[in-house]
Formats: structure tokens, C-alpha cells, sequence
């Protein structure tokens, strides 16, 4: 009975390493081109000047402002500019 045992041990060992020694199936994949920018080209010609634009519209006036207090009575003094001498 030991004798049994080893050797089917032994005949499942065998087959067990027999079915993992495959060669491995190699896909290769195509190799796709990507392409790439180049540099930059010379600058083109300058455009034409365009079309003038057309003249806006006229503004709103504005609201007219509140009445202003009357004065305490203060004497504003307005001087006259300096004279100025010609050398």
C-alpha cells in the first residue's frame, strides 16, 4: 500500500509538470505609427486693414441734481492770480 501511494504521487507529479511545460504563445502586436508635428513654418503674409466701424449712438442725459442748501452766512473771497514780471 505504500508502495500504491508513492507511486501514484509520483504519476500525478509527472503529469502535473508534464501540462505546465508548455511554450507560451508569443502574439505580436503591430506596431502602429503615430504621427508626429513638425515644426512650425514661416509666418504668412500680413492681412488687409478692415472696414472702419460704424459711429455709436448718442448717450441719455443724465437726472437733474437736488436743489442746493442756502449758506451760513460764509463770505467766500476769490483773489486774483499774482502778477507775474517779465525779466
Amino acid at each position: 500500500m505504500n508502495r500504491s501511494i508513492l507511486f501514484s504521487c509520483a504519476l500525478f507529479a509527472a503529469i502535473g509538470l508534464s501540462a505546465c511545460d508548455r511554450q507560451p504563445a508569443v502574439v505580436n502586436v503591430p506596431v502602429t505609427t503615430v504621427p508626429v508635428p513638425g515644426p512650425a513654418g514661416p509666418a504668412g503674409a500680413t492681412g488687409s486693414q478692415g472696414a472702419t466701424g460704424s459711429q455709436g449712438n448718442q448717450g441719455n442725459d443724465g437726472s437733474k441734481g437736488a436743489t442746493g442748501r442756502p449758506g451760513d452766512a460764509t463770505t467766500v473771497i476769490v483773489m486774483p492770480p499774482a502778477a507775474t514780471t517779465t525779466n
